[in-house]
């Protein structure tokens, strides 16, 4: 062992409350059972099969209420793998579940046998015929699609509120749609085909023009009976009737009998019945989608009304003016959603019976757009709206910040209302659909149900499709809570079928809380055909069972979750995993909704549990050393919740009073650290990488990997000992190099200035001069403690770096500009909770600057470009995310590049300061997409804002010399 190693037992929680009724067994400790195991690792490989007790773990929680550890995961690659574990099913009786982001809210991405994961190898997006379609690989997410498709003017057709995180594998296999779909606009009408890989193995292409061909040979038996349910189906003429009503409103409940209507062969059928099937038929390897025009210009208003009903009432008109959205929010939403970064605080005091409608308007010209005003106005003008707090404006708009505004609160019901529910509770999401005629009678029903029942909940919807969400909280540990629960959803489906003939599901898919209550909508002759659908696919049911189509009454009672209370940053949690796309080590360990879901199970087992020991031995990698700590988890998340932030409070805890006595001494005495670290990389260029990766390798595994950091090629030589000179007089900033500029210097083989030289020359050129102190030496932005959780350590070098910037900007009258996007948001944002109260007032008179924003604000108007290269590919940093300064970097770029490319893959590099070096491997698994694009082609000039992210970015793309948009911008102003 080596001789650092911290003891995982100091991240042993305490439980406040008795051990949960849902907690894993002690015997499921030593992970997944034999022959399983075996049998699946000489199937496929041990890189493709999850075994440990943390997988299983990790992989049991999804954003639904509910909880189902499964016996083994599988990382499925390619059709070969699917293929695989069909045959191996099929043979050994087992069942399968498909899991891409886990985003679904009604457990469809759960089971109980093999759990196999489709995101993680299926991503990936081909655009065709100039955009008008794309064939999208299931483990793309939406966001990333439309995001490829944008630059063609076009965008997919379903547009659910997940889409950062959900993938298009799910939204077909749920038939999501969101906010604008309706029924025209989702996966049913929009998907042109799909590949679809069958419980037997076969695979067929929808796509194929032989593929009913293919099909009748290779599955005689599965045509005829799907032939045989069409002539059916046909024949009843009543039944007929009653599916075409049932799908001119929204609905996902069931398997879509309209297939069987709108498809004359077999093929046809089957491309109609995988929508929304939940993986109950097979598996969707690729999907061609239909895209739709992106009409850029936009209009749109939130308007508040005095009660739910009246905002109902309100959505007709602007439904027939033509809206594109009308988006409905009742008062427990809109007050919950003040957790959301930039809505209003005085939200927090709308009275209850508010509601309000997000209305949206969307056109292809000025004069469409021009159009639409003024029918809204009109409509507007006869309303009754209220503006109870000041915030409240009730006016259409075209400002993009305010509408996106308008949309992230929107988005966030979901996250927002559920952060807020009372600690220990399960959440609930459920959505329903009704004739658009009678939504406010239906709101109204919907709040007088759920005040008899004892539940305050929230309601949200898209009501220009009569398509109403609601959320429930209820403490599942309580049996009592659990029944008023099981009462108020079976009070709830006879409201919505018997009253308002609705849908009890119309976007989420029916999933484990609906299949209970499927005959109760469909009746016994469509469910009967839908389970005969079932037994026709998948006829010895070896896919998800339980999930679409159950007999039990009490099935959707089954594996609902606890929720133990965990640390309180992260208690707000709700499992959503809209965090998981953005989490730099999502594909090597474990992502933020993960590290929280191993805290929780930890919290449901008794004192001395193995399962907690085995889980705590695996914790210290899995979860706490390989986050990167750059909490870019906090911005996906719609409530803020920062697990790096959980992370580095876990390294404190395993640090010895040795350890951060040591930190502290570094801080006080970082003159002489600074001054020996750029020496030792100044030495390393003498000894060779070769020498220096092996003797660090050797003190790594005698004292601690997470101490030590390895030596990689791709790190820079030594910065210069002096920096360039300046003059106090006539600065009109004070320039501040980041140490990390003070100790490297450029990539190997660039000639130009360094960047401190770059800075000086270009705020001279701009007539901008800056000056730089001399008594930078020693100082930091403290991100060095900070990220790794020294917290004495950070303390002293924060109090040091805010006292000493207060002296040289005097007294905060000049702006203090950083030239790495990391240490800019350290001395903004991070050092602030460690300040003592009189260095926290003296940091409030400071304006910190970033050179990028520098660069864009005060010298790029006044620089003349004399020369350009021809394409840059920029690497945003997840700092500058933090600091909303990205389009900054874009903007300098552009001066400098006739082309510039941002990667769609472009995230988290992970290098995180030196974290890239105490662990290789997060860096090379953060980066492997985006480098991918980088290395696809040649570009000009690889750019970025700060050394140690470009350092990463080197190590993954294999040296392509990435450096700062301002050494750049120094060459493209230079004069001759």
């Amino acid at each position: 062992m080596p001789l650092l190693e911290p003891r995982p037992g100091s991240l042993r929680p305490t439980a406040s409350a008795p051990p949960a009724h849902d907690r894993v067994a002690a015997r499921r400790a030593s992970g997944t059972p034999e022959p399983l195991r075996g049998d699946l690792i000489a199937l496929l490989g041990p890189d493709k099969v999850l075994h440990s007790l943390s997988d299983l773990v990790r992989y049991a929680s999804d954003a639904s209420p509910y909880r189902f550890v499964p016996q083994v995961v599988v990382l499925a690659e390619d059709i070969d793998d699917i293929a695989a574990l069909f045959a191996y099913a099929h043979a050994n009786g087992r069942h399968l579940v498909f899991r891409a982001a886990g985003t679904s809210l009604n457990g469809q991405a759960q089971g109980e046998d093999i759990l196999v994961d489709v995101r993680r190898h299926w991503s990936g997006i081909e655009v065709l015929d100039g955009g008008a379609r794309a064939r999208i690989r299931p483990g793309t997410t939406v966001l990333r699609a439309n995001a490829a498709l944008a630059r063609h003017g076009r965008l997919l057709g379903p547009d659910p509120a997940s889409a950062l995180a959900c993938t298009l594998g799910g939204v077909v296999a749920n038939n999501a749609s969101g906010m604008t779909a309706g029924t025209t606009r989702n996966s049913y009408r929009t998907l042109s085909s799909l590949t679809l890989v069958l419980p037997s193995g076969t695979v067929v292409d929808t796509a194929d023009p032989r593929a009913d061909e293919k099909l009748a040979r290779a599955e005689p038996a599965l045509c005829a009976g799907l032939l045989a349910l069409k002539a059916e189906i046909a024949a009843d003429a009543e039944l007929v009737a009653r599916i075409r009503a049932k799908y001119a409103i929204k609905n996902t409940n069931g398997y879509r009998l309209d297939a069987f209507l709108d498809g004359a062969t077999p093929v046809e059928i089957l491309r109609g019945l995988a929508v929304g099937s939940e993986g109950t038929l097979g598996f969707i390897a690729e999907t061609v989608f239909q895209t739709l025009p992106l009409d850029r210009y936009t209009t749109s208003a939130l308007l508040f009304f005095p009660t739910l009903r009246a905002a109902a009432a309100a959505v007709p008109a602007f439904t027939e003016a033509g809206a594109r959205a009308v988006e409905l929010m009742d008062g427990n939403t809109l007050r919950a959603s003040v957790q959301v970064a930039g809505v209003p605080a005085d939200w927090a005091g709308l009275p209850k019976e508010t509601a309000a409608l997000l209305v949206e308007f969307r056109a292809p010209d000025e004069a469409a757009q021009a159009a639409y005003e003024e029918a809204a106005a009109q409509i507007l003008a006869g309303l009754e709206v209220v503006a109870p707090v000041a915030s409240v404006t009730n006016a259409f708009t075209r400002d993009a910040g305010t509408i996106a505004g308008y949309w992230k609160a929107r988005k966030a019901f979901v996250t927002a209302v559920g952060g807020s529910r009372p600690a220990g509770t399960t959440l609930i999401t459920e959505d329903f659909a009704v004739p658009p005629s009678r939504l406010a009678d239906a709101c109204a029903a919907l709040l007088d149900l759920q005040a008899r029942h004892g539940f305050d909940a929230a309601v949200a919807g898209h009501a220009a499709h009569g398509n109403l969400h609601f959320l429930l909280a209820f403490d599942a540990a309580k049996p009592g809570d659990v029944e008023r629960y099981a009462a108020f959803m079976d009070a709830f489906c006879r409201l919505t079928v018997e009253r308002f003939d609705g849908s009890l599901k119309a976007e989420h898919a029916t999933g484990r809380n609906i299949a209970p209550f499927l005959e109760l909508e469909w009746g016994p002759r469509a469910t009967e055909l839908m389970w005969r659908i079932k037994e026709t696919v998948d006829p010895h049911g070896i896919l998800a069972p339980r999930v679409l189509l159950d007999r039990d009454p009490r099935g959707h009672l089954r594996g609902l979750k606890t929720i133990p209370e965990v640390e309180a940053v992260a208690d707000p949690c709700i499992e959503c995993g809209f965090c998981e796309p953005t989490c730099p080590s999502q594909d090597l360990t474990t992502t933020p909704r993960q590290r929280i879901v191993l805290r929780r199970e930890m919290l449901r087992q008794p004192p001395g549990s193995p399962v907690t020991a085995k889980l705590l031995d695996s914790y210290g990698y899995a979860a706490v050393d390989t986050c990167a700590g750059d909490s870019t988890c906090k911005l996906a998340c719609p409530v803020g919740i920062d697990t790096g932030a959980m992370m580095r409070d876990f390294r404190h805890r395993r640090h010895t009073p040795r350890e951060e006595w040591a930190a502290a001494r570094g801080a006080r005495h970082f003159r002489a650290l600074e001054r020996s670290a750029r020496l030792a990389v100044a030495a390393a260029d003498r000894i060779g990488d070769r020498l220096l990766t092996s003797a660090t390798r050797a003190v790594r595994r005698a004292v601690r990997p997470d101490l030590v950091p390895e030596w990689l090629p791709q790190i820079p030589g030594a910065a210069a000992r002096t920096l360039p000179p300046t003059r106090k007089a006539g600065a009109t900033a004070v320039y501040y190099p980041a140490c990390v500029n003070r100790i490297f210097g450029a990539p190997a083989g660039y000639r130009g200035r360094s960047l401190p030289e770059a800075v000086v020359a270009l705020s001279l050129r701009a007539s901008r001069p800056v000056w730089i102190p001399e008594d930078v030496t020693g100082t930091c932005c403290a991100t060095i403690w900070h990220s790794k959780g020294y917290e004495a350590g950070n303390r002293v070098m924060a109090n040091r770096i805010v006292e000493a910037a207060w002296g040289w900007t005097a007294g905060g009258r000049l702006p203090l500009v950083v030239d790495a996007s990391s240490c800019t948001l350290g001395l903004a944002q991070e050092v602030v909770p460690y300040l003592t109260p009189d260095n926290r007032a003296l940091h409030a008179e400071l304006t910190v600057v970033d050179s990028v924003v520098w660069a864009a604000e005060e010298l790029l108007p006044r620089l003349e470009i004399l020369r350009t290269v021809g394409s840059a590919v920029l690497h945003p940093t997840c700092s500058m995310r933090h600091l909303g300064i990205e389009e900054r970097l874009r903007e300098v770029a552009g001066a400098c590049a006739r082309e510039v490319v941002v990667p769609d893959d472009a995230g988290c590099c992970a290098f995180a300061g030196d974290r890239g070096m105490l662990h290789k491997e997060l860096t090379e698994s953060a980066t492997a997409k985006e480098a991918a694009e980088v290395t696809a082609r040649r570009f000009d000039a690889h750019l970025s804002a700060n050394r140690m992210c470009e350092v990463g970015m080197d190590h993954a793309t294999g040296g392509r010399g990435y450096y700062s948009v301002l050494m750049e911008l120094e060459r493209a102003t230079r004069p001759d």
